[in-house]
Parts: structure tokens; C-alpha cells; sequence
């Protein structure tokens, strides 16, 4: 059913554009040539941020939808979107009344950013949509290695046990210098893991940690902008999904999600004699 402000011969008619990082941020947009205040939040004069069109069917199909806009400086930065914020982000877009943005909005498409491509001045990304779930295995595949989440609801642990805060002293590329007294000692003992920034540039950001030795971590990548000393991190214990480390290190291969003495696909080409 169509809004009453869309029924005349002549609308009033913009774009809007809601943006929700994964951190909680959340930015509005819209095509109007004025900002506009809807739902408590403003959404910013941004004319030059569009979508291809947009396609409604009673199926499951996104209809190809594919955002454009500009980066802003303070808004949508490039090093933003090279560091990862935008990663995932959710995305909706509606019609609104500009005339009255207190009217009742049309909702157009909603879904999360995929991959962004981006030029000088401006990018594109396609918007992947409720059907993208659909995409995931039907039933889980059997794998040697155990398919749960360390520390997720089929796991069972608690994470708050493989959690410490640490205070980085240095940074040198992928690797990260701290005080050893604070956490374990062990080598790797946050292998599998991740670290989490908690100040600085790059706060809310998360890295996979490679290898780790007492007082150092090695990240599989290095930190999208500068650490300073000082700077405040979360680091996070890991598993190497292997039944052994899940129930020497853990005690937990009961919840063990796998098969790991399951024959794999080289039995079949095993013959009487070969080990």
C-alpha cells in the first residue's frame, strides 16, 4: 500500500539512507538537497550517494542492488574502509517524505555491505540480502577438526576465562610488544586468537593473532594505523579446533564439534600392505 504523500501527481519524495557499523555507529544520509531529522536521527544533504535500481519481487532475489556514493572526509573515509569499519555494515534505504519527515517512510531494500570497491573519490559496494543466509550448508559437513565457535553456544566455555587486558608498550609491523607478568607465559597461548583495540586510531578494530610468546603477539596482519605506547588492547585465548588441544588444554571433548577419527577420503585409495 502506497503512502499517502505518494499518491499525488507531484511528490515530495528522497532517498534515505540509514548506516550501522558493527561497532555501533550509525551515520544517515539522504538525496534531498537538505538535511532532514527522521526517527530522532539526521540524515545529511548527501546527493550524491545512490543505488542502482531497485527491484521488488515476492521471491527471495536481491535484484542485483548495487550502492554508490562518495567518501567523505568526515564521514566515509577511505582509510575507514581500507582498515575494515564498513566491514558488514547494515544498510537501509527508504523513501521519505522531505516535505514531512515525521510522515511514515516506504522501505525500499535493506542488508549488509559486501564487498566495497573504491576510486578517488567515491565507492561501490553490493547490498547482500536476507537470501545470503541461504547460502550457508543446509547440515554441517563432517571435518576432522571441530566446527563450533571456541567459547560459542555449541562450545559451552565461558569467554570471560580466555580474556585479558593488556597495555602495549610497542608495536613494530605485525608484531605487538606487552608486559609478559600480566597474562600466561606460555608460548602460543593466544595462537587462534584475536585482539581487540580498546584506544587510538584503531579502536574497535579486531586482528587474528598468528603466534604469540610472553610478551609478544604476532598478528596475522599489521594494525591499519599507527600504535602509540600506552594504547589499551583485549587479547583473546584461541583453539586450534583439534580434539587433542580440546581436551588436554580445555577439558571439554565432550562438546567437541567433529569426527576426528573418522576415515578420510584417501581410505578409499588404501589397499591390503600400505599403512
Amino acid at each position: 500500500m502506497s503512502e499517502a504523500w505518494m499518491k499525488g501527481p507531484v511528490t515530495s519524495a528522497a532517498y534515505g539512507w540509514r548506516l550501522e557499523r558493527r561497532d555501533g555507529v550509525t551515520l544517515g544520509f539522504c538525496s534531498h538537497d537538505r538535511d532532514a531529522e527522521i526517527g530522532g536521527l539526521i540524515y545529511r544533504s548527501s546527493p550524491g550517494m545512490l543505488p542502482t535500481s531497485i527491484t521488488e519481487s515476492i521471491g527471495l532475489q536481491t535484484g542485483g542492488l548495487d550502492v554508490s556514493g562518495a567518501i567523505d572526509g568526515a564521514a566515509i573515509r577511505e582509510d575507514d574502509l581500507n582498515a575494515g569499519r564498513w566491514d558488514d555494515a547494515r544498510l537501509s534505504i527508504f523513501l521519505f517524505d522531505w516535505s514531512d519527515p515525521s510522515a511514515p517512510v516506504r522501505p525500499l531494500a535493506s542488508g549488509e555491505w559486501g564487498e566495497v570497491s573504491y576510486s578517488d573519490a567515491g565507492f561501490e559496494t553490493e547490498l547482500r540480502g536476507a537470501n545470503a543466509f541461504l547460502d550457508a550448508p543446509a547440515v554441517p559437513q563432517t571435518s576432522p577438526g571441530c566446527r563450533a565457535e571456541f567459547c560459542g553456544a555449541q562450545c559451552g566455555l565461558n569467554a570471560q576465562r580466555f580474556v585479558s587486558n593488556i597495555t602495549v608498550s610497542a608495536v613494530s609491523g605485525d608484531q605487538v610488544l606487552f608486559d609478559a607478568a600480566l597474562i600466561s607465559a606460555a608460548n602460543n597461548a593466544f595462537s587462534y586468537g584475536r585482539l581487540r583495540w580498546l584506544s587510538g586510531r584503531n579502536c574497535g578494530l579486531s586482528s587474528e593473532i598468528f603466534s604469540s610468546a610472553p610478551g609478544v603477539l604476532t598478528l596475522a596482519n599489521a594494525p591499519a594505523f599507527p600504535v602509540a605506547a600506552g594504547t589499551l588492547a583485549q587479547i583473546f585465548q584461541g583453539c586450534d579446533k583439534t580434539i587433542a588441544t580440546c581436551s588436554s588444554r580445555f577439558g571439554n571433548a565432550v562438546n567437541f564439534r567433529g569426527e576426528p577419527f573418522l576415515p578420510g577420503n584417501d581410505v578409499l585409495t588404501r589397499y591390503p600392505g600400505v599403512s
